[in-house]
C-alpha cells in the first residue's frame, strides 16, 4: 500500500514539494506519495483528523496554518524549536497516532545561508514580516549569532517585541535599512500568482551592501530580488531553503535522509515548468 504524506496550506498549487519530495522517492525506491492538500483556514482543525483517518503519515504545512499546527488536539508532543518559535511546518505520525509538531524552517533557512556563504554571526538584521516564518527566522538568526535584529511589521511601531527583538514600522524602515548587512522577507508578498507586487515601499532606496534573502520561491526571481540586484545588492530566492526544510521533514517521516541533490533539481526543474511558455 502507498504511504502518503501531503501539504496543509491555502493556497498551494503554487507549490513544487510534490516534484521534489516524490523524486526523491523514487530515487530510493519507496512506494510513497506527497500530496497537495488545499484546506481553508476555516477547515483545519477537522480536516486534520480526516487526512489521519486517511492513513496520511505526516505533513508538511504552509501558510496560513503553521500556528494552528502547532494547537492541534492530536498534537501530543513538541520540539523545543516548534514551541519557541510557536509555529510548525512538520507533523509526524507517532506509532499511537498522535502528532509530533516539528518546525524545520528555521534550520532549512540556517542550512541555506551556510550553503550560500552568508555570514550571520555579528551581523545587523532586518526581517520584513512578524508571521511565523519570520519567527522561524529569528530563531535561525538569533542561533547564528547575529549582532542585531530588527522587524517591519504592517501594523506599525506599536511597543511590541519578537523574541526580544523590537518591532518597527514601515515608516522606520528607510533608516533600519541603511544598518542592514542582512534582509528578509517574511511576507508572502511579490508570490505567485501576484508577481508585481513587492513589500518594500516605493521611493526607499534598497541598500547596495545588503544581501537580500526573499522566502518566495516562486517566481524565482521576485520583484523585491530585481529591485537588490538592481541597487547593487545581492539576491537570494528562497527555493533552497524550501528544498532543505522539506529535506529535514522527510528525515523525520521516515527515518533516512533523502537525496538532497535530487530534491534541488527536482524543484529547480518544476519551478521553470510553472513559469515556462506554453
Amino acid at each position: 500500500m502507498t504511504e502518503r504524506v501531503g501539504l496543509l496550506g491555502w493556497p498551494v498549487t503554487h507549490s513544487v514539494s510534490p516534484a521534489m519530495h516524490n523524486a526523491a522517492f523514487r530515487a530510493l525506491g519507496l512506494d510513497w506519495r506527497y500530496d497537495l492538500l488545499p484546506v481553508l483556514p476555516d477547515r483545519f482543525a477537522e480536516e486534520v483528523p480526516r487526512l489521519l483517518a486517511a492513513g496520511y503519515r505526516g505533513f508538511n504545512v504552509t501558510i496560513p496554518h503553521k500556528g494552528a499546527a502547532l494547537a492541534l488536539p492530536q498534537v501530543n508532543a513538541a520540539t523545543p524549536a516548534a514551541r519557541e518559535i510557536g509555529a510548525a511546518n512538520t507533523l509526524v505520525v507517532r506509532p499511537d497516532g498522535a502528532l509530533l509538531a516539528d518546525n524545520t524552517d528555521w534550520q532549512g533557512f540556517a542550512d541555506d545561508l551556510e550553503a550560500q556563504g552568508v555570514v550571520v554571526r555579528g551581523a545587523t538584521c532586518l526581517v520584513l514580516g512578524t508571521g511565523g516564518s519570520a519567527r522561524a527566522v529569528v530563531y535561525a538568526l538569533t542561533h547564528l549569532g547575529a549582532a542585531r535584529i530588527a522587524l517591519i511589521s504592517r501594523a506599525g511601531a506599536d511597543g511590541r517585541a519578537l523574541a526580544g527583538w523590537p518591532v518597527a514600522g514601515y515608516d522606520d524602515l528607510a533608516l533600519l535599512a541603511l544598518a542592514a548587512d542582512l534582509i528578509v522577507n517574511c511576507t508572502p508578498v511579490g508570490m505567485f500568482p501576484r508577481t508585481d507586487e513587492s513589500p518594500w515601499p516605493e521611493g526607499v532606496p534598497f541598500p547596495s551592501h545588503a544581501v537580500l534573502y526573499d522566502l518566495v520561491y516562486n517566481p524565482p526571481v521576485t520583484r523585491l530580488m530585481r529591485l537588490a540586484e538592481e541597487a547593487g545588492a545581492r539576491a537570494l530566492g528562497g527555493l533552497g531553503m524550501l528544498v532543505r526544510q522539506g529535506a529535514l521533514s522527510f528525515a523525520q517521516w521516515l527515518g533516512i535522509a533523502p537525496p538532497l541533490a535530487i530534491m534541488a533539481e527536482a524543484a529547480q526543474a518544476a519551478l521553470a515548468g510553472l513559469h515556462s511558455n506554453p
